[in-house]
């Protein structure tokens, strides 16, 4: 762990570099061991730096910064570690390890991004918090980047609904930006967690916000943009939520608007158009695994979060492996009509489909 913490203490290397040089020498301690000639046949490894790394063997930033960590109990997970977000895994560039400032639960694999502008109309404020807790509700966590405008308001909503949320931080975790968002972040981590790459104390500059907004979409089944200009910061989440085979949403605004140019590009990109909560839940497909809910019940649709108590009963005596219609009349003590029309609401939601012989399973 500390050689870990060490290596992501190291200054000017991102985690792209720290990954090629865990790759080309196998460990923490094979790094720091390395000659200064062998550091430098890696990509954006110059003199000065090769130079450097092995004398942080001796260096104490990495004691400091978990003793820090201990003090403020701020989590240190690492990339493959059982408590590190299933989905963030799953992209390209994963950060290699994460301070976390707060808690990661299981039910947080169920969540939406929601990004936009800093200088937010009223109207995208208004949204941002109808949308952060519409989705809070349907038992979604929200993710943001805890930045004025959107997502502030993103944040807020999901708060004011009693649901969870993450702030993707581009600074440390003990170093809120912007510094008025403070006491949200405090609300935060109550209900959710601040998280971030960096290590605790980092301070903001322009180059590591464009890299935090690959874990908003990473963690996230989907990124919700309510206002962007034709140059905003959430055009890049989107981007990357697209890489990442993640759903991209729009929300459409007046076409006036400057703050609106970013979303009707994307609309017009193949975003799917927000006109409320259904357009996004509509969206989403099978999960890449088993996700557990705060209320402790395993999901592996998100469809199943708008499921009523009817339709939950008839797709857990479906199961696994599949039932009739008989089957499901007896596992469940419902009339053979209330049992179809739960299998049909069922369909329409794609989470059983029907079989010769009046068998339904799971597609």
């Amino acid at each position: 762990m500390r050689d870990h913490v060490r290596l992501a203490c190291l200054p000017g290397v991102g985690s792209r570099y720290r990954k090629l040089l865990l790759e080309r020498f196998g460990s923490p301690a094979g790094i720091f061991s390395a000659r200064p000639d062998e550091l430098r046949s890696i990509a954006k490894i110059g003199k000065k730096l090769a130079e450097a790394i092995p004398t942080l063997v001796r260096d104490r930033t990495a004691d400091d910064t978990l003793d820090l960590c201990a003090k403020h109990s701020i989590d240190v997970i690492l990339e493959g570690s059982p408590h590190y977000p299933g989905l963030l895994s799953r992209i390209d560039d994963p950060p290699g390890l994460l301070f976390v400032h707060g808690s990661l639960v299981p039910a947080d694999a169920l969540a939406v991004a929601v990004v936009g502008a800093r200088h937010a109309t009223p109207y995208g404020l208004k949204i941002a918090e109808q949308l952060g807790g519409s989705l809070a509700r349907a038992g979604y966590t929200v993710v943001s980047g805890l930045a004025r405008g959107i997502d502030a308001a993103a944040h807020r909503g999901a708060l004011a609904a009693g649901g969870r949320t993450i702030a993707v931080l581009g600074t440390g975790v003990l170093n809120v930006y912007p510094p008025e968002n403070a006491e949200l972040a405090l609300d935060v981590i109550r209900s959710g967690a601040l998280l971030s790459e960096e290590p605790p104390l980092a301070e903001a500059h322009p180059g590591l916000f464009p890299r935090r907004n690959r874990i908003v979409s990473g963690l996230s089944l989907g990124v919700v943009v309510v206002e962007a200009s034709d140059r905003s910061g959430a055009l890049i989440t989107a981007r990357l939520a697209g890489e990442q085979g993640r759903e991209v949403f729009a929300v459409p605004g007046p076409i006036d608007s400057r703050m609106s140019r970013g979303c009707h590009a994307l609309i017009r990109d193949g975003a799917t158009l927000v006109g409320g909560i259904d357009d996004i839940l509509a969206e989403f497909g099978p999960l890449f695994e088993t996700a557990t809910t705060a209320g402790g019940r395993a999901v592996s649709h998100p469809a199943e979060l708008q499921l009523g108590d009817l339709e939950r009963r008839v797709l857990d005596a479906v199961g696994s492996t599949g039932a009739t219609v008989d089957e499901i009349v007896e596992a469940t003590g419902m009339a053979a009509s209330q049992a179809l029309a739960a299998v049909s609401v069922l369909e329409v939601r794609r989470l059983v489909r029907r079989l010769p012989g009046s068998r339904i399973e799971r597609p």
